[in-house]
């Protein structure tokens, strides 16, 4: 099954967007990027339907309720989701989809038919993903000790033995791009 989606996960601040645009301009041709739904608003930088598709939250629990995502949760009051038609846009052109997926989308992926490949990207340790996440600039302290805290549970249950076919720790960007290149490799072969 060539078109298994690749499941990319890890804690806000891990590393995962950067490691993901390589992957995406290196293998383009074989990779194409499943873009999520979600009610939280824009950061600076970010465009509707690249990062995300930004809508409301009407909007979006309406398309839940119709069935429309495979997996969607709910993170520091907003919600965020994958749907169906993202993911067949994708296969629907040969290539493998990739899915940024929070903790409880990678659960709820699971109770799914799609089969896919996961991987989790972890920070070195949590200091180390404090400061990155106070580096970017765009959270309160509020917001960053709820990420903290909610990292510490994402990076338990990611270390936690059959959840996830590759655990990277990014300490090292080349290297952990690296790794997950290899497993890439592997998947496309």
């Amino acid at each position: 099954m060539a078109c298994r989606p690749l499941v990319i996960c890890g804690p806000s601040g891990c590393g995962k967007s950067t490691i993901l645009r390589r992957l995406m301009q290196e293998f383009s041709d074989f990779l194409g990027f499943s873009v999520s739904h979600t009610t939280r608003k824009p950061r600076p930088g970010e465009e509707n339907g690249r990062e995300y598709y930004f809508v409301d939250r009407d909007t979006m629990e309406k398309a839940i309720e119709r069935g429309e995502f495979i997996e969607y949760t709910q993170f520091s009051g907003n919600l965020y989701g994958t749907s169906k038609k993202s993911v067949k846009e994708v296969q629907s052109q040969g290539k493998i989809c990739i899915l940024e997926v929070e903790i409880e989308g990678v659960k709820n992926l699971k109770k799914t038919d799609l089969c896919p490949r996961y991987v989790f990207i972890k920070p070195p340790s949590l200091e180390i993903l404090e400061k990155r996440l106070r580096g970017r600039g765009t959270e309160t302290e509020e917001s960053i000790q709820k990420r903290l805290k909610q990292s510490k549970m994402e990076m338990e249950y990611g270390e936690m033995p059959g959840n996830f076919d590759l655990v990277l720790v990014n300490d090292d960007i080349d290297a952990a791009y690296k790794r997950l290149r290899d497993f890439v490799l592997e998947v496309i072969k």
